[in-house]
C-alpha cells in the first residue's frame, strides 16, 4: 500500500467500467485453435495461473510462446500482481528460462504509476513496512495531510497501521484518490495453492472509507491505450489469454479482443458453466500449450 504526496488539485477520472459478453465459450479445438492463430497478431497473456504458478513454469509453456513468436505473433504479459517492477518481472522471466523484455511486460503496478503520470502525480512511496499502530490513550494518529492518492496492491506486510494511514488520507485530504492495482480475490503465488489477493486489501479499505477505488489493473482498459501505443495493433487482431474471468476475459472483451481461457489457474470447467457466470470467453482450454497440441506443431 503506498501513499503519493502531491499538493495539485483532483483529477477527473473517467469511467473504467464494461459489460461482459453472455455467448457460449467454445471448447478449443484444432479447427477454432487454427482459425484463432489466423486472425490474432498479438496474444496478451495474464502470468499468475497461465504462465507460471509461483516460481514454477506450466508445463509446455517455453514451446507454445516460442512457436507463436516464430509465426511473428507478438506477445505481451499483462499481469495484475503488484508486488514487482517490469524489470524485476523481466528477470523472473529470465530465471525461469523465458526471454521476455521488459517492454513486453505491463503490470498493474506499472499502470497505477502511469495512471499518476498521465495525472500529474509526483510519486512518493512511503515506507511503512515495520510501523505498527498503537491504541493509546491522548494519542492522535497523525498523517501527511498533503497525500493526493493512496495506491492499494496486494501487499504480503498489510497491517493496521496502513490501513488507518490510508483511511486517514481518504478520509480527511481534500481530493486525495483512492485507487486500485486490481480486485483479483485471489491469487497463485505460490505453485500448491491460491494465497488472497490484492481484493481482500482494497475490500478493507472500501470498508473504512466507505468509498470505491478507482481501478486501473484488469478489467480496466486504462492499460490498454498503452498498448495500442506500443504495438499499434488493432484490439480487433488481439487475443486476451488469461485464467480468470472476472479480470483476465472481462478486460479482453471490455476492449474489443478475442479470448481464451484457461483452466490452469483460478477458474474451474464448473465456475465457467456455472448458470450464473455471465461472464464467457470466447475460448476455452485446459492450459496454454494446448494450442501448441492442437496445431501439430
Amino acid at each position: 500500500m503506498e501513499q503519493v504526496s502531491m499538493e495539485a488539485t483532483n483529477p477527473n477520472p473517467s469511467s473504467m467500467s464494461g459489460v461482459a459478453a453472455a455467448s457460449a465459450a467454445e471448447l478449443l479445438c484444432c479447427a477454432n485453435a487454427r482459425a484463432l492463430l489466423d486472425s490474432v497478431d498479438a496474444f496478451l497473456f495474464d502470468c499468475d495461473g497461465v504462465i507460471w504458478k509461483g516460481d514454477k513454469l506450466i508445463d509446455g509453456v517455453p514451446q507454445t510462446l516460442d512457436m507463436l513468436r516464430s509465426k511473428g505473433k507478438k506477445l505481451v504479459f499483462v499481469t495484475n500482481n503488484s508486488t514487482k517492477s517490469r524489470i524485476q518481472y523481466a528477470n523472473k522471466f529470465q530465471s525461469l528460462g523465458l526471454s521476455v523484455n521488459q517492454d513486453e511486460i505491463f503490470s498493474s503496478s506499472f499502470a497505477a504509476a502511469m495512471y499518476l503520470k498521465v495525472n500529474q502525480f509526483p510519486p512518493h512511496k512511503k515506507e511503512d513496512a515495520e510501523k505498527r499502530a498503537q491504541w493509546k490513550s491522548n494519542c492522535l494518529f497523525e498523517h501527511d495531510k498533503y497525500v493526493g492518492a493512496v495506491v492499494v496492491g496486494l501487499d504480503p506486510d498489510i497491517n493496521y497501521y496502513k490501513l488507518q494511514y490510508a483511511t486517514l488520507c481518504i478520509r480527511e485530504n481534500p481530493g486525495c484518490l483512492f485507487i486500485a492495482t486490481n480486485r483479483d480475490s485471489v491469487g497463485h503465488m505460490t505453485d500448491l495453492q491460491e494465497w488472497p489477493g490484492a481484493g481482500c486489501m482494497v475490500a478493507a479499505v472500501c470498508g473504512s472509507t466507505e468509498q470505491e477505488p478507482i481501478v486501473v489493473g484488469k478489467p480496466s482498459t486504462f492499460m490498454m491505450d498503452f498498448l495500442l501505443q506500443k504495438f499499434n495493433v488493432s484490439t480487433s487482431r488481439m487475443c486476451m489469454v488469461g485464467d480468470r474471468l472476472d479480470t483476465d476475459i472481462l478486460f479482453g472483451q471490455n476492449a474489443g479482443c478475442k479470448t481464451l481461457l484457461v483452466l490452469s489457474g483460478v477458474t474451474t470447467q464448473s465456475t465457467l458453466d456455472d448458470p450464473s457466470n455471465s461472464i464467457k470467453p470466447d475460448y476455452y482450454t485446459n492450459k496454454v500449450s494446448d494450442i501448441l497440441s492442437l496445431l501439430g506443431e
